[in-house]
């Protein structure tokens, strides 16, 4: 279990201090998955971040498994069982794809080629490469949500894991969370605005300007955005000089 109690992040702007996240107040259960979505600028991936330390927060517990590690760094939440799959991972020079997923087991015994598989890579072309310039963003991409599967995690955070991945590819990895769900106890945390992660959540945690605004269950978010967009609401929401009778361009 995973718990943030009051927990907030003001990061240095260009200018000014913005506050990114404001009092933040989230249990997390083992053995569920959890989406976490809501417009673009709304603290998502920071939220990610402060969960795994990347970003410091300023006020705030986070605790897990009734132990806190508020202020602990990555590597002390790595070691306690946190893992994070960035929007845009890193490049690994000299590193090849095997060594690279035996680091992430840890000593676990791992099948590399099923986890390869599982995010929609064959690993007889994969396996032996250097993750090096030659590999595409979804490559990396891809690679990298392997080696997080590769670890016996409590928490996973995976932020925006559909980015530049290709639909086949896509299929694979919604039935790798949904294996995953199934065969490990691993709270999953994943960022994103596609439906069909939505319809893998166990509660959906939708995020705007900071605050969480609603924690529900998919069918309802997803029926409550259906009847949204059933009607055109281009007069009432116009913020840029239309009239209440202008018509719609739909």
């Amino acid at each position: 279990m995973l718990t943030i109690k009051n927990m907030n992040v003001t990061l240095q702007g260009n200018d000014n201090q913005v506050e990114i996240l404001k009092n933040i107040n989230l249990t997390l259960e083992k053995k569920k998955i959890y989406v976490i979505t809501g417009p673009n600028g709304g603290g998502k991936s920071t939220l990610a971040k402060a969960i795994m330390g990347i970003v410091p927060i300023n006020d705030g517990q986070l605790f897990l498994d009734q132990m806190e590690i508020t202020n602990m760094g990555i590597a002390e939440r790595a070691k306690a069982g946190i893992g994070y799959a960035f929007q845009a991972p890193a490049r690994f020079k000299g590193l090849t794809v095997s060594k690279l997923l035996n680091l992430a087991a840890a000593g676990n015994e791992i099948d590399k080629c099923q986890l390869l598989y599982d995010v929609g890579l064959c690993a007889q072309d994969y396996l032996d490469r250097e993750i090096d310039t030659t590999f595409s963003g979804g490559e990396l991409k891809r690679i990298e949500i392997a080696s997080v599967l590769a670890r016996n995690l409590k928490v996973a955070v995976f932020d925006e894991p559909e980015a530049g991945i290709d639909l086949w590819s896509f299929q694979r990895l919604t039935e790798t969370f949904e294996n995953m769900h199934e065969r490990q106890d691993t709270t999953i945390v994943i960022i994103s605005h596609q439906e069909r992660i939505l319809r893998l959540s166990d509660e959906i945690i939708l995020l705007q300007n900071g605050e969480i605004s609603e924690i529900t269950t998919h069918e309802k978010f997803l029926d409550k955005i259906s009847h949204l967009d059933s009607g055109c609401e281009c007069r009432n929401n116009c913020i840029k000089g239309g009239t209440d009778n202008a018509e719609c361009n739909r």
